[in-house]
C-alpha cells in the first residue's frame, strides 16, 4: 500500500510539473515573441537613423572614399589670409597649408584632376574668400565649418565632387 501511495504522489507531482512546465512554456514563448517584435522595431529605427545620417552626410559633402582611389593635391605655398577685424579691432591673419582629396574613380577627375595644379589660383581664391570672412575665435572654434564651406565652393567651381574633403596639414592664427 505504501509503494502505491508513494506512486501516486510521485504521479501527481509529475502532472503538476508537467502542467506548470506548459504554462511557463506559454508565458515564456509569448513574451520572447514580443521582446523579438520590440528589437526588430529598435533595428528598423536605428537602420533609418542611419540611412539618414548616410543621406545628410552625401548630401554635405561627406563621401566615403577607399584610400586607394583617392589622390591628395597639397596646395604648395602657406596660404597667409587676413581675417574679419573681431571685437578687439586688431589685425588677426591666419596661415594655412590645405591638402585637397581628390576620388580618382570620379568622372570629374578624369575631367580635372590630372590638371588641377593649373587651377591652383582658382581654388586659393576660394579658400581665400572663405576664411577671411571669419574672425580669429570663428576660425578657431569652427575648423569643421570652414573646410565643409571651402569644400563646397571648391565643388561649385568645377561642378563635380570629385574633391570630396579639404584638410588644413598646418593651421596657426595670430
Amino acid at each position: 500500500m505504501k509503494k502505491n501511495l508513494l506512486s501516486i504522489i510521485i504521479l501527481a507531482l509529475l502532472i503538476v510539473n508537467l502542467v506548470m512546465t506548459t504554462v511557463l512554456m506559454f508565458s515564456v514563448v509569448s513574451t520572447n515573441a514580443k521582446t523579438a517584435s520590440l528589437v526588430g522595431n529598435v533595428a528598423t529605427v536605428l537602420q533609418l537613423d542611419l540611412t539618414k545620417d548616410a543621406q545628410a552626410a552625401e548630401a554635405a559633402g561627406e563621401v566615403e572614399v577607399s584610400i586607394e582611389n583617392t589622390k591628395v593635391y597639397d596646395i604648395v605655398d602657406e596660404m597667409i589670409i587676413p581675417l574679419k577685424k573681431a571685437e578687439d579691432g586688431k589685425d588677426h591673419f591666419a596661415v594655412l597649408k590645405v591638402s585637397l582629396s581628390m576620388d580618382i574613380k570620379d568622372s570629374g577627375y578624369k575631367k580635372y584632376g590630372e590638371t588641377i595644379a593649373e587651377k591652383e589660383s582658382l581654388i586659393k581664391s576660394e579658400i581665400i574668400e572663405v576664411v577671411s570672412n571669419y574672425t580669429a575665435d570663428e576660425l578657431h572654434s569652427n575648423t569643421d565649418a570652414v573646410r565643409q564651406e571651402i569644400l563646397v565652393k571648391i565643388q561649385e567651381v568645377f561642378d563635380s565632387k570629385f574633391i570630396y574633403k579639404v584638410s588644413f596639414s598646418n593651421i596657426m592664427i595670430q
